[in-house]
Formats: structure tokens, sequence, C-alpha cells
């Protein structure tokens, strides 16, 4: 017996078939690349400077960032964290401005945590960064791949479980910031795409006493330009590539319409041609070797053919000639912001929970103790609740099904789901300005407090 026909273009099984397998392979992709939200916690009550810093970490965070986040002064930590898991957000970053004038920054994995608590002891905003430089950089396409992170000194040779920055908060430390952008692989990515790069280099002290480190970090942010190295300026705004990649100020060709041979360009005397030192690039740029990206061409079955019968070793010398090799000097230049970070205190969960680290309490074994069972308490009533109202929830459904089944009108309630869901996370319940107004960096009475 023939085997049935199945229609291949207008069958609707295969249709969904190939928009659930799309849409599978986009929620993969989606969640292997690490995404971003930067926060202004307590909306215009933080200030304009802290409003302008939020901003330029948003641009320093691109791609893979909310970068027109709009905050509400009505807005909840809730109203963030509810909508981490359908846009693929793995990480928040919380900025906000206590009573006492201190800028904080929280730093927290999604859905359960942790939560770094820095504080922002001083910090520049881009625009400061440019004022100061002589030739500032800006625009371009720099922004659209992700920065290299250089992490400096985060692991330091003496840390041990008992000192006071242990050995098992510089791991955890190390391990959020890897996080934040998207692993490299030297061997795939092309070298055109790394066109930024993050800085963050922690402060040691300079003795050897281990009691009076804190956990410092500063911030930079730097473009990456090269050029070529032994090549005067005029031969290099000649250069096609040199052109596309620099900056377009004014003319990006020279006039050569007053001379008579493209040598009285090159070989200027006046202008110090190609000869000149001071044309070419400075001493402390570092210099790589880079390899021009070729191309290769996918071979027929006929050409395989061909190489298999007398061309082969033609192919192979082809094949064995490896790309250009050229020098170029590398070169930083800042973009901001800059900004200077003290690592306060480390939370278990999402900006909540159980303390794990402090750097100004710190807590006898028995008050340790104390505190775990409070929060084992606290966990096993919350379990409680949610199962009490999981039940009270199925109890109202099946009245309600009863009384449709014997014919009596019954008003839909859509909130019970949502009561429900409110009161299991009833520690977002408060105001969102209001829960960063408590949170000083340097306030030990106020963390006292948090804790029990």
């Amino acid at each position: 017996m023939a085997k049935a026909r199945t229609k291949k273009r207008t069958h609707v099984r295969a249709q969904n078939a190939s928009a659930a397998a799309r849409g599978s392979a986009a929620a993969s992709s989606m969640n292997k690349t690490p995404k971003s939200m930067v926060i202004r916690a307590g909306a215009s009550q933080v200030g304009s400077s802290v409003s302008q810093l939020v901003k330029d970490v948003r641009l320093m965070m691109e791609p893979d960032t909310a970068v027109r986040l709009k905050e509400r002064k009505s807005n909840r930590l809730r109203d963030y964290t509810v909508m981490t898991g359908p846009l693929g957000v793995t990480h928040l970053m919380l900025f906000s401005k206590s009573a006492t004038g201190n800028t904080n920054m929280r730093l927290a994995l999604t859905p359960r945590g942790p939560t770094l608590h820095f504080k922002v002891e001083n910090y520049s905003l881009c625009r400061d960064v440019e004022k100061a430089l002589k030739r500032p950089r800006g625009g371009g396409q720099d922004h659209k791949t992700p920065p290299l992170l250089v992490m400096n000194n985060f692991n330091s040779p003496n840390a041990t479980e008992n000192s006071k920055v242990p050995k098992r908060l510089e791991t955890l430390t190390t391990t959020v910031f890897q996080s934040l952008f998207p692993p490299i692989n030297p061997q795939a990515t092309p070298l055109s795409s790394i066109r930024r790069v993050m800085l963050l280099n922690r402060e040691l002290s300079s003795d050897d006493t281990e009691e009076e480190d804190d956990y410092v970090l500063n911030l930079r942010h730097y473009a990456i330009t090269t050029r070529k190295t032994g090549v005067s300026k005029r031969i290099r705004r000649l250069d096609p590539k040199e052109v596309r990649t620099r900056e377009k100020r004014g003319v990006a060709v020279p006039n050569l319409g007053k001379l008579e041979d493209a040598a009285d360009y090159l070989l200027d005397p006046s202008a110090a041609g190609y000869t000149s030192a001071s044309e070419t690039e400075l001493d402390t740029d570092n210099e790589v070797e880079i390899a021009e990206s070729t191309t290769k061409k996918v071979l027929t079955k006929r050409e395989l053919q061909r190489m298999k019968s007398g061309e082969q070793e033609k192919a192979q010398k082809k094949a064995s000639a490896g790309p250009e090799v050229e020098k170029r000097a590398v070169k930083l230049v800042e973009l901001g912001p800059r900004m200077k970070l003290r690592l306060i205190k480390v939370e278990e969960g999402l900006c909540e929970g159980k303390v794990m680290w402090h750097d100004f309490i710190h807590k006898s074994e028995a008050e340790v103790k104390k505190l775990d069972k409070n929060w084992e308490e606290k966990k096993q009533e919350k379990e409680r609740r949610r199962k009490e109202q999981k039940a009270n929830i199925e109890k109202k459904k099946a009245e309600k099904a009863k009384a449709r089944a014997e014919g009596k009108e019954v008003e839909d309630d859509d909130d019970e789901d949502v009561d429900m869901e409110d009161d299991e996370d009833d520690w977002l319940s408060d105001d969102f300005e209001d829960e960063n107004a408590e949170d000083a960096g340097g306030d030990e009475d106020e963390d006292e407090s948090m804790e029990e």
C-alpha cells in the first residue's frame, strides 16, 4: 500500500512546529546572553547628578540593557522583579541616595540573589571626563557590542576564611562581575567587535595587616583605538581602512588639487613627511600583531575532484600561506563614567534575606545562630501561609464551579491570584523610595535593626 502524502506547504502542524522551533531558539539565545536593568531608586528624589550617573552607566552597559527605562515615583521593587523573568534580565543595578546624602549602588542577581551593597564614595560623569581630555572620543558604533571586562587584584594572595575579607567573598564578587557580560571565545570572537573595555581594579592595602583591608573597587571605562605603526599621518589619511575607523571631522581626504604630484604631499619637508618621528605613534602605546581576516571559498564537488586529480599541490600552497600580519598601536581613550565603590555588605536573597557579610557589623556565634533560627521560622511561616492561601483559592473555585452547575449567577473575581502573589511578596510591598531612604551606606544601627 502506498504511503499517504503529507502536506508540507499548507499543513497547520508544520507551520506551528516551525514557529515553535523559532521561539525555542530565540528563548535559548535570550537566556544565554546576560541582560541588565540600571534603575534609579526614588525617581527624581535622588538628584540630577545621580540621574545623569544612571544614564552614563546604562550607556556603558549597552547593548544588553534597558537604555530607555523610565522610573516613576510610585514604582516598587516588585514592579521590576516581576518583569525580569519574561524579559530575560539577569542583573539589577539599583542606584539610590540615603537621607544622609550617601550614594549607594546595589548589584543583584535575579531571581534569587545574592545582592552586593556598594557605597559610591566618589564618581565622575561622562561629560566631566570629556572636559578633562584633550581629544575626547564620542559617538560611533562602539556601544553596539559589549565591552571587554578586565579585573585586577580581585583575589588577594593572603586572604583566608578568617580574614576581614574572606576568600569566599572574593570568589563570589568575581563570579558576579564576570556574569555581567557574555563570555568571549578568543578563537571565534573577531577583534573588530571588541571596541570598549571596562576596567575594575581593587585597591589593596600597602601594609601586611589584613585587619585594615577593605573591599574597594575603582571602575574605569575606555574606548579601544588602533593605528598602524611606522606610518605617517599623511599616509594614514589616504588609507581607506583608517578613514572608515576614524571619526569624521571635516574633510576625511586631503585636498590635492593644488599639487602637481602626490609625492609632493607625502614627502613635503615643511610638513615633516614620511620620515618624521613626530608623525608616528607615541612610544607609550602598545604594539600588537594582527592577522587580517580572510575569506575562504567553499569548494564544489567538481573543484574537489580537480584538486584530487592534479591541482592538489597548488591548493595546498595557497592554504599554507597564512594571512598577512601587520603591527598596530593600541591606545585607550577614556569614555567615563568613573566610580569608586566600597563593598558594605552582601545579602543572600534579592535585596533581602540573611546578611552573609558586613563591613562594619560583626556578630558573635550565638547571635548568628539566633538570626538563623529567626530566618528559619520566617521561612516556615511563609510556606504555611502560602499553602493555606492556595487551599482557600481552590476551595473558592470549587464553590463557584458548584454554583455554576446549579444554575446560580457567580461574579468572577480576578483578584484572588493577585492577592496570593501580593502576600507572597510582602517584603516588596513598601514604596521603593522609602526602602532606599533607609539604606544608608555606613549606618550600623539601621543594618542591625534590619537583621534582627
